[in-house]
């Protein structure tokens, strides 16, 4: 059985939202021989530039091959070339008559515009590129968001993360489409992980949570080289030389989160680092990132990455 995978693509992707997904579905094939048919259509056709000028060679919405119910699945890819595209009546239209005729519809990055602008999206959970989450928001309130999500399934719909998520999105599908031998075939060849887990977190807290040059940069630095000793609000206010009250104000401001938070999603970062490195023992990780123990660093996996230590340590192997 060959599945056919459409690919819709517009003036200004990203492209490796597009080349990324269809070299793991080629690498598929390898294993399993015609199991994917992979097709790039855009509203016009013809030769299409992607953001950085290399163009896709595509065809047309309304050509008699691309059929809205002639494919298995169509992958909205992203770009900021999405935007226009999510209030153009063609592309619009087109998804949506793809939504209500084909058994799976998917999207890499902001393609999720795409795919809400056609109401695909309303009452479901979604991802999108973290950057574009609050404008997604904005706009789609109807949307279940997840903004630190890898990717998102929800029924027939799948969404994904930025740029090279749309990999662990396209391992996903073969996985679902032909098994787990077949999807890890796929990544070993692409020399990728393996399906990071769909939960993990889009981008690393220790470099995201404050530029270098920030107020508590130093502070920050300070926390992440001493995450095995005591960290509570007034051992940092002491450092930064402020009244606890105080601190706490202007660091939630600054950074975007409580230091309690900060402080964990550091730790969770540092820790799932080690686990994924394979050296240390897990008892050894929960001491050195402060945790104290394996269940207290266990519950802080799921609540900040929505998975156990164990899955990154699987990961790893």
């Amino acid at each position: 059985m060959t599945r056919t995978i459409r690919f819709l693509v517009f003036p200004g992707f990203q492209i490796l939202d597009a080349a990324g997904p269809l070299s793991a579905f080629e690498a598929a094939n390898e294993l399993r021989p015609g199991a994917y048919a992979l097709e790039v259509v855009s509203a016009a056709g013809g030769s299409v530039a992607s953001s950085c000028g290399v163009a896709f060679a595509t065809a047309p919405f309304d050509a008699a091959q691309h059929d809205p119910g002639e494919a298995d699945t169509l992958v909205v890819v992203g770009g900021d070339g999405v935007y226009p595209a999510s209030h153009d009546a063609t592309a619009v239209d087109y998804v949506r008559r793809c939504g209500a005729r084909l058994p799976r519809m998917a999207s890499v990055c902001t393609g999720a515009f795409l795919l809400a602008a056609a109401g695909l999206l309303d009452g479901r959970r979604a991802t999108t590129h973290w950057v574009r989450s609050r404008s997604f928001a904005e706009r789609f309130p109807q949307v279940r968001l997840e903004p630190d999500r890898i990717y998102v399934r929800d029924g027939a719909v799948w969404t994904s993360a930025g740029i090279t998520a749309g990999i662990d999105l396209a391992l996903a599908l073969i996985a679902d489409d032909l098994g787990e031998a077949v999807a890890r075939h796929a990544a070993r060849k692409l020399v990728v992980y393996f399906r990071r887990p769909g939960g993990q977190s889009q981008f690393s807290q220790l470099a995201e949570l404050q530029p270098a040059d920030g107020r508590f940069a130093a502070l920050l630095d300070h926390i992440r080289s001493h995450l095995d000793t005591q960290l509570d609000v007034e051992t940092l206010a002491g450092l930064a030389h402020m009244s606890p009250r105080h601190f706490s104000r202007r660091f939630t401001s600054e950074v975007g989160m409580p230091p309690a938070r900060a402080v964990e999603r550091l730790r969770v970062e540092a820790a799932a680092a080690l686990l994924e490195s394979g050296v240390e023992a897990v008892q050894t990780v929960a001491r050195r990132c402060g945790f104290g123990d394996p269940e207290r660093m266990r519950r802080a996996f799921v609540k900040v990455l929505g998975v156990p230590p164990s899955a990154r340590r699987r990961t790893a192997a």
